[in-house]
């Protein structure tokens, strides 16, 4: 059984961010809400874009957060207190260093692993990790100096149609998530080859 309800894609807000890679997650969420002819509209109350859709008959709500990355918490704990939504049931899309370009993989719970967004998302909803994670990779620069500029970086073509493909593979299995529960959409997007 499925028990998501708050999808989630953290970025950057911007027309300066909106390609970078730090803005992975809001790719898949823009993907989905197209996908689902969903119209996101800016939402002051809850610091955000925010929009529903319709996957096989289970309502899920949707949000970018429009704070800045190391405050998107502030978003995601409004809207979830609003919808009464427990942090098990939130899915956050983000970019991940970890994770080769083309690769995604859903976790359940786990650190922030330096990742502002994430970071700040603990720490506002009560050190509760238990939310599950949508990676999507995006490579690693190789050395740590150089994180900042890669994360707010453009990827080159080659890796950026990777992790288009991998975006779109994630979109898709939300389709066996909402039908068959996360383990079988798990089992189809970790075995996805770009």
């Amino acid at each position: 059984m499925n028990n998501i309800q708050m999808l989630v894609g953290l970025a950057n807000p911007g027309p300066e961010y909106a390609n970078t890679r730090h803005n992975a997650g809001a790719w898949f969420i823009e993907e989905l809400a197209r996908r689902y002819n969903c119209l996101l509209k800016p939402d002051a109350k809850h610091h955000g874009l925010t929009g529903k859709v319709l996957i096989n008959n289970q309502e899920f709500k949707l949000l970018i957060p429009t704070t800045y990355m190391n405050l998107s918490g502030k978003a995601v704990a409004s809207l979830a207190n609003f919808y009464k939504i427990p942090v098990e049931s939130i899915l956050v899309a983000h970019d991940e260093m970890d994770l080769e370009p083309g690769v995604a993989k859903l976790k359940k719970g786990g650190g922030h692993g330096g990742h502002n967004g994430l970071k700040d998302l603990i720490a506002k909803m009560a050190n509760n990790k238990e939310f599950m994670r949508l990676r999507v990779g995006i490579g690693h620069p190789g050395h740590r100096d150089k994180v900042t500029g890669w994360v707010l970086g453009k990827a080159p073509q080659a890796d950026q149609e990777k992790i288009d493909a991998a975006v779109d593979e994630a979109v898709r299995c939300m389709e066996i998530l909402a039908k068959d529960g996360v383990l079988k959409a798990q089992n189809r997007l970790h075995s996805f080859k770009p």
